[in-house]
Formats: C-alpha cells, structure tokens, sequence
C-alpha cells in the first residue's frame, strides 16, 4: 500500500511538485501535468528532462493522469485522434515505468436542457473501450476508469455495464466525485450519487483510489471541495472498507481545494496551492493512520508516506 498524488494541483513547475512530495515524505507521483500540459503532449526535450529529473529524485509515477476518453472529449472524436494520443501516452509510460493509466469513456451526450439522451451510442464507446483497454494491456499497463463525468461515472450501472462489456479494464474510485456527480438513472432532474453506494456496488473492480472529498451546496448550486473526511465523500468509511478487505493498492491526493484541473477559472497563488497541498497530505496521512489502528492495530510508523 502506497501515497501518491496529483502534484500539479500544488505546483505547475515540476522542481516545485517533487518538492512537495518530498516534504509529504512520497515517493510516487500520479503525473498528470507539467507547466499546464500533460504529460503526453510534453515536447520530447522536456519530456526527457521531466525522467530525469523524477530519477534523480527517486520520485516513480505510479499511474499516468492521461486525458484519454475524458469529459471533454464527445464519443463523436474520430478514434484516430484518441489512439494518436494513447500511443504516444504508452510510449512514454514505457519509459517512466508506469504501470497504470487513467482513461474515461468519452463525454456524457445531454440536450439542450441538460438531460442526459436516450442513445448514449453505448456500443461504439464499448467497442473503443475494449479496443483501448487490449492496446495498454499489450504493452504492459493496466488501464483504470475513473468515475467522473463521463458516460462510466453516470450511474452505478453505466459503470457495471461498461466493465461487463470491456473485459479487463479495471476502476479508479476517485470518492470526491460521486457527491458532484448527477446519477442518470434517476428521474430528471437527476439527483446526485452516493459515495459509499458507488463504492460497495464496484468494489471487486477497484485497482486505485483517488482522495478527494466534496459535497454540493444546493441553494447556490456551488461545488464545494473539503479536507477528507469533512465532506460527503464518505472517505473515512471507504478507507475502513479497504483496509478490511485487505486492499494493498495505492491512494492519489487530488484535493481540487486551491486548483481543479478541469476549471481554468479556479485560481491560487503558488504559496497557497503548496501549502493547502501539504495541509491535505498531512491529513490524509493522519487519516490512513487512525484507520489502520482502528482496523489491525499498526503503529504510526508503518504507515506508507509517512514524513520521517
């Protein structure tokens, strides 16, 4: 069992984000983005500075933040286009020694009033799942689907429906996302998910986790991001779960508290982003602790990530 995270959320320099993992006391990363662009559309020289630097450090990336098949990206994408960017994203895990890869399922179809359409052109997006999913599989990557909001992050059985279709692909729980999330399978206007639910129902498939904690404020309609534990994220429960039923995979930090990656318009100053940053890792960390004390009684200094 491992700490990771998304450090571009404390830093966009790469010196900076290996900074702040080291002051965590982490030795992994989840690279997403460097200087504002990920990883895979890095120009090869700094691609190349960005191995060395994070060899230098014995900083490993544990899994690649790609934004294949994401939110942004309509099922209508020519699929050239998305296996341009998956070969180039293997090519370069290839070379960090990554062996996971975050994907979606493509962008969920909504009408002009926000409801979700009837045809969510299910079989093609199945047919580029398993397409995708066999290609990372070849070259020696897991490739993990994470619940956000794309057509696997809908509902409980969007989900289960995909993994039914997709053999081999696996989950990445992220347990901030359900609570900002509306479930489809409702009646309109869609009321939002349950972390907890979504986490019992896809268990058996979950190979990583994402920590983040939200809930939604409904008379400002506002997304709220907290430190986890404080939100609706059902973050402590989950990890009591996982600990219990031996769970031996890694946890990403992704507070979205100072900066949300997909929001250009959520701003901070660098001082703050680092700061709030480590204030989320240091919780975390407390967190995983108190919960394996509770669940098998190991001392505070068995638990990984730690600051030594």
């Amino acid at each position: 069992m491992y700490v990771s995270a998304f450090a571009d959320e404390a830093a966009d320099r790469l010196e900076d984000q290996i900074r702040v993992l080291k002051a965590l006391g982490l030795k992994h990363l989840e690279a997403r983005s460097i200087e504002g662009i990920n990883i895979h559309d890095l120009p090869e020289d700094q691609f190349e500075r960005m191995v060395e630097e994070l060899g230098k450090a014995g900083i490993e990336v544990n899994c690649f933040g790609s934004t294949i098949a994401n939110w942004g990206t309509p099922i209508t994408t020519p699929f050239e286009q998305t296996l341009e960017v998956a070969k180039r994203a293997l090519k370069r895990m290839q070379k960090l020694g990554t062996r996971m890869i975050r994907i979606m399922s493509y962008a969920i179809l909504l009408d002009e009033k926000g409801r979700a359409l009837e045809d969510q052109q299910e079989e093609e997006r199945f047919r580029r799942l398993r397409y995708l999913t066999s290609f990372f599989l070849d070259g020696g990557v897991t490739p993990v689907h994470e619940n956000c909001a794309n057509y696997g992050g809908m509902s409980i059985g969007h989900t289960l429906r995909m993994l039914e279709q997709v053999p081999g692909l696996k989950l990445v729980f992220d347990t901030g996302n359900p609570p900002l999330t509306r479930d489809y399978s409702k009646p309109f206007p869609y009321p939002m998910q349950s972390s907890w639910e979504f986490y019992k129902a896809v268990r058996p498939a979950i190979a990583y986790v994402h920590i983040k904690d939200s809930y939604w404020k409904e008379d400002t309609k506002e997304e709220v991001y907290c430190w986890p534990g404080e939100g609706k994220g059902d973050v402590r429960r989950i990890l009591v779960d996982l600990l219990q039923s031996g769970y031996d995979g890694g946890f990403s930090l992704e507070p979205h508290m100072q900066v949300v990656y997909h929001d250009p318009s959520v701003t901070a100053p660098l001082k703050r982003r680092i700061e709030t940053f480590l204030e989320y890792g240091r919780r975390f960390q407390n967190l995983l602790h108190e919960v394996q004390r509770e669940v098998s009684g190991f001392p505070r200094s068995s638990a990984p990530g730690s600051p030594r």
